[in-house]
């Protein structure tokens, strides 16, 4: 390699560490996320000399190169067009780039910028190779992310049925309680419904983890930003693209692997034939981890892609949080501790049985309707709901009203 005349990207020479973080910064607005050559050039000649290489301020030799396409072939690439055709298409964004300028604003929204190597990076990301992303962008508090073994992927459909984010809420609730970190990514659907179970049954520092396709500076989808700030404040948002970067098919179908790699299991809650949430199955699978679908009716489309799963033996069928668990835990590790936990009254309750049971009084009795209110629940579904209860002996009517039993009280 040989050093052209240019002046450095970041003006005089910053010591090792914040070097290599400004040049990842750099390198994440350069290069989409799962840009094989540009993570492979980043792997062989470190992030400093990737990026001068990258923005034309040092130049490659023919070993590099070479070096290159054999990381490549490793890596299941059959063939690339070289170096040169990649330079090429990073150069329109070298202008762009303005690295301290988005640490910055990550300063001001609270969050941080880790990379491999920091005492804060989720080692589980290892597991995908050079696939491994280059740096993450995090909004949220400084809080050390859980093990792998320790989070579950839920995932679904955007246009979920009241079945399945029913489901989601109900596994994402039970997952919280035991402890467990559920990861998403924050779109509508069978991923709301996972975020806001956990953040409601969440015991863990980080309850939730939100994966962004786009920057981490916009909450998206707008309809479910309140949720998204909820999850920053209790949990974590992150992504690999910079501030300012916009959520893009291709980068919702990238963010996928790291939703998998966190975890050690990802579970299908609802998908169509060919929905997303089966490409997060296959990146799970691809790196050895495990993949869980519930089952639904054999009349919804939007349970079609979990039974296909099933049926093609690419996943284990789950029907309860218990099964998540044991999945997770490895070796009956969470089997044999539920088994140890004494019985709770609220065991085997949905979570609208537990918003329900959240809505009674304890001392006076209140009718239906205000339920309804409350709990935010349909009147069929509380009236329905206050049935269970009451054969469980955790609601009681009296004159017409109801309220929590004594036992409860």
């Amino acid at each position: 390699m040989t050093t052209n005349a240019t002046p450095s990207l970041t003006g005089p020479q910053p010591s090792a560490s914040k070097d290599e973080r400004i040049a990842r910064a750099a390198l994440s607005r350069l290069m989409e996320p799962q840009d094989a050559a540009g993570l492979a050039l980043v792997r062989l000649a470190g992030a400093s000399d990737a990026l001068r290489i990258a923005t034309g301020q040092l130049t490659a030799g023919p070993a590099l190169e070479q070096e290159m396409t054999a990381l490549l072939l490793d890596g299941g690439r059959a063939s690339w067009p070289g170096l040169p055709a990649s330079l090429k298409r990073w150069m329109p964004r070298v202008r762009d780039l303005a690295p301290e300028r988005d640490l910055a604003t990550m300063q001001r929204l609270g969050g941080r910028l880790i990379i491999p190597g920091d005492a804060l990076w989720p080692a589980q990301l290892a597991d995908l190779g050079l696939h491994e992303p280059l740096c993450l962008w995090w909004r949220g508090h400084e809080l050390e992310f859980p093990p792998g073994r320790r989070t579950v992927a839920l995932v679904g459909s955007r246009d979920s049925t009241g079945y399945g984010g029913a489901i989601a809420g109900e596994f994402a609730y039970g997952l919280g309680q035991r402890g467990y970190t559920v990861v998403s990514g924050g779109a509508y659907g069978i991923d709301a419904h996972a975020h806001r179970g956990a953040l409601a049954g969440g015991s863990s520092d980080v309850p939730t983890i939100a994966v962004m396709a786009g920057g981490v500076d916009r909450y998206y989808p707008s309809g479910n930003e309140e949720l998204l700030r909820a999850v920053a404040n209790q949990g974590a948002v992150i992504a690999e693209v910079p501030p300012g970067s916009a959520p893009t098919r291709y980068r919702f179908l990238q963010r996928n692997r790291l939703i998998a790699a966190l975890a050690a299991v990802t579970v299908i809650v609802e998908a169509r034939w060919r929905s997303g949430a089966l490409n997060t199955a296959h990146h799970a699978e691809s790196i050895g981890r495990v993949v869980a679908a519930v089952p639904g009716s054999i009349h919804s489309a939007n349970s079609a892609g979990c039974h296909r799963l099933l049926r093609e033996g690419g996943a284990v069928c789950v029907t309860d949080v218990g099964e998540i668990a044991e999945l997770a835990g490895g070796s009956g590790e969470e089997l044999a501790g539920e088994k140890e936990a004494a019985a709770s009254e609220h065991d085997g309750l949905t979570l609208e049985d537990l918003v329900l049971l959240d809505a009674l009084p304890l001392r006076t009795t209140t009718s239906v309707e205000k339920l309804g209110v409350v709990a935010g629940l349909g009147q069929d579904a509380v009236r329905a709901g206050l049935g269970r209860l009451g054969l469980l002996g955790l609601a009681v009517s009296e004159r017409g009203g109801w309220k929590r039993s004594r036992k409860n009280a």
